[in-house]
């Protein structure tokens, strides 16, 4: 099995899977249109895909949560079959997405709950491996740290390739620097004997090179998120209220204590602006902490409080404009996809590949990270008529259909499982 830090591995070219002629490690985007994202495939490429052996892949992921890498991997259990790829689910902290799993009306896949005591439980191992081998896999998919230190080891009991999913950057995913260099240790020794490795954007590609990763080790595959678009009743106006929406599991690198300073300074000079938290918070002591910012500012009346919301696509047809503070620690977003499908401007920081979908000026705006009084200022101009709201959604929403479609992912992943299960074949 080839070694993820091996300058001399066998390259990685899926150039013959998605019909280029690229030497360089390919970028897949999204290349589909908009009217072919819930089209059955063409002709030709359904009877492609027929005529391999459909893959069975086993995603080992955490599974407490439904945030953006959740999103990800139910997109991918949706869409794949798609591409002859039958995706299931191991969840080593059974929550939230094993009960999506287990309760999807049209059912993508089997959730394996296989949970762990502690952080460094490997007893789980063996129970994976029995896991993988009846179930007949053909490849495991990794998503976190955690999740790579059992893989890893699950691979070579079981001489299976597997490849990471790389969301975020791990030595910089938290507030908690202890953390962070536990996981960002964990992730590196684990990825020695891993086939393969996908980002979900340039930013995180570069950073995985410049850890030592072979370029050919490494594609982009961008997020993807399914082209939903409610109707809106009315668009917002210079000069009226306006509802910006978070939708986030609310955590410190998520900015929203930034945002709500970045209100306070809207509301000093007397712009309508109504700030909705939509998710979790993922501590009560954290949800404490921004209560107590909220009541010093004595901004009870503009912030909105909502919680865990099940249709995000619908939260966000009820909102004017999507907000997103991040500090730092993005991949590319999922809730910023979510937002361009559903023609809704979005105003983000410029961190990671935040700006590899948001175009500033054209699909939203972009402010500095941890800067209240830029982020007010862009909110500002969005508020103001300075930029266009019309304008705006129209783009991003035509950007969406273009680069970051649900089938766009899914294409993509697929390229990669089937070339790395060639070149493991092959030796």
């Amino acid at each position: 099995m080839a070694s993820g830090l091996d300058p001399l591995a066998p390259s990685f070219s899926p150039a013959s899977v998605v019909g280029t002629d690229l030497v360089q490690p390919v970028v897949v985007a999204g290349s589909v249109n908009a009217a072919e994202q819930f089209a059955p495939a063409s002709s030709t490429v359904f009877a492609e895909e027929r005529l391999c052996k459909t893959l069975r892949v086993l995603h080992v992921v955490n599974g407490e949560h439904f945030a953006g890498a959740e999103r990800v991997q139910s997109h991918l259990g949706r869409c794949l079959p798609k591409y002859g790829v039958r995706a299931d689910f191991a969840c080593v902290k059974p929550g939230r997405f094993a009960d999506a799993v287990d309760s999807a009306e049209s059912k993508w896949g089997v959730a394996h709950r296989v949970p762990m005591q502690s952080r460094f439980d490997l007893s789980v191992i063996k129970r994976l491996a029995r896991t993988v081998r009846s179930g007949g896999y053909d490849l495991l998919h990794a998503h976190t740290p955690r999740t790579a230190m059992l893989t890893a080891i699950v691979a070579r009991m079981t001489k299976l390739p597997w490849v990471y999913h790389v969301h975020s950057p791990a030595a910089r995913d938290s507030s908690k620097r202890m953390v962070n260099s536990i996981n960002a240790w964990i992730e590196r020794r684990s990825l020695g004997n891993c086939d393969h490795l996908i980002t979900v954007s340039e930013s995180l590609r570069n950073d995985c090179i410049l850890a030592g990763y072979h370029p050919r080790r490494v594609t982009v595959v961008h997020n993807g998120v399914p082209a939903i678009c409610y109707d809106r009743s009315e668009t917002p106006k210079p000069g009226g209220r306006w509802v910006l929406g978070m939708v986030a599991l609310m955590r410190p690198r998520k900015g929203l204590e930034v945002a709500i300073d970045a209100l306070s300074r809207l509301r000093s000079v007397d712009h309508d602006v109504v700030l909705r938290c939509i998710g979790p918070f993922e501590t009560e002591e954290y949800r404490h902490e921004v209560d107590r910012q909220i009541d010093q500012l004595k901004l009870g009346d503009r912030i909105e409080q909502v919680g865990f919301q099940s249709d995000v696509p619908l939260a966000l047809s009820q909102l004017d404009a999507m907000l997103l503070p991040s500090l730092y620690g993005e991949g590319l977003p999922m809730v910023v996809l979510e937002a361009m499908a559903a023609g809704l401007p979005v105003i983000a920081t410029a961190v990671e590949g935040t700006p590899e979908a948001i175009r500033n000026g054209i699909d939203g705006l972009l402010a500095e990270p941890a800067s209240a009084t830029d982020l007010a200022f862009q909110i500002e101009r969005l508020v103001t008529g300075k930029v266009d709201w019309n304008a705006c959604a129209t783009s991003a929403r035509a950007r969406h259909a273009e680069s970051f479609s649900d089938w766009a992912m899914s294409r993509g992943v697929a390229a990669v499982y089937r070339q790395v299960i060639e070149n493991h074949r092959n030796g």
